[in-house]
């Protein structure tokens, strides 16, 4: 049975809110944190990269290269038409049965566009061999927080699987924090052992929000996770150890 602990991000501080609580393993959807909260497991970790200690494999500098071409623009979260249709192409072949499948435009706007904190929606086109425009190949919501970029959601063009561009998205943001001088990249939850999930032990500098606090995961496949049914802490101590700016701890006092 799945538990999860949620805030609403609303008002003035929900960047401040946004950036405490991604600090401490949770993630956001459109106006809400949500962090895994299960009583008897306690396999899905936040993930995020060490900008500064990462170091590309051979198989991630080819992934760079193949993709050189590719042409990034950043603006302000607004849903497309163009996205929409690649979006839904790529559920159909990657997540056919997945809980977002059923998406229709509206959803898809609101998951885009309902953000009241500081986001981007990053999108990589190539130029069109023959018409004056580009072809959109990948899209990736990205909250812009004080200590990195959180990678909210992607997708991409699934007839392109073997330019993988999930992958090439993760490190193009690490570019990107690099040269404005963010520390991190967030990646999401990872859960050892889910195929699905795999990639993300593939990226160097790796560290996991784990029994409340980061550790570093420099060799994933030596961690053991403990699956004891006591292993994961009452929920009540959980919610007691949430650290929350001082603006909104002095409200709620």
């Amino acid at each position: 049975m799945e538990r999860k602990l949620f805030a609403g991000l609303q008002g003035d501080h929900a960047d401040m809110l946004n950036n405490a609580l991604s600090k401490q393993g949770f993630r956001r959807s459109q106006n809400v944190l949500y962090r895994p909260s299960c009583s008897d497991c306690n396999a899905c970790m936040s993930a995020r990269i060490r900008v500064a200690d990462f170091t590309p494999t051979r198989s991630q500098k080819r992934i760079i290269r193949k993709n050189a071409h590719l042409l990034r623009d950043a603006s302000a979260p607004w849903a497309t038409e163009h996205q929409f249709e690649l979006f839904t192409r790529y559920l159909n072949t990657r997540h056919a049965d997945g809980g977002m499948a059923d998406m229709d435009m509206f959803e898809f706007s609101a998951m885009v566009e309902e953000t009241p904190v500081r986001s981007r929606i990053v999108e990589y086109s190539t130029a069109h061999a023959v018409h004056e425009r580009t072809e959109l190949t990948a899209v990736c919501l990205t909250d812009l927080l004080d200590d990195g970029l959180s990678l909210v959601y992607s997708f991409f063009d699934p007839d392109l699987h073997k330019n993988s561009l999930g992958i090439y998205m993760i490190l193009d943001h690490i570019q990107i924090a690099k040269d404005a001088g963010l520390p991190y990249v967030y990646l999401g939850y990872w859960v050892p052992g889910s195929p699905k999930m795999g990639y993300k032990s593939g990226f160097s500098a790796l560290e996991v929000f784990h029994k409340g606090s980061w550790m570093k995961l420099d060799n994933p496949s030596e961690f053991k996770l403990d699956r004891h049914p006591m292993g994961s802490d009452p929920i009540s101590e959980q919610v007691a150890a949430i650290s929350l700016p001082d603006v909104l701890s002095s409200s709620n006092s």
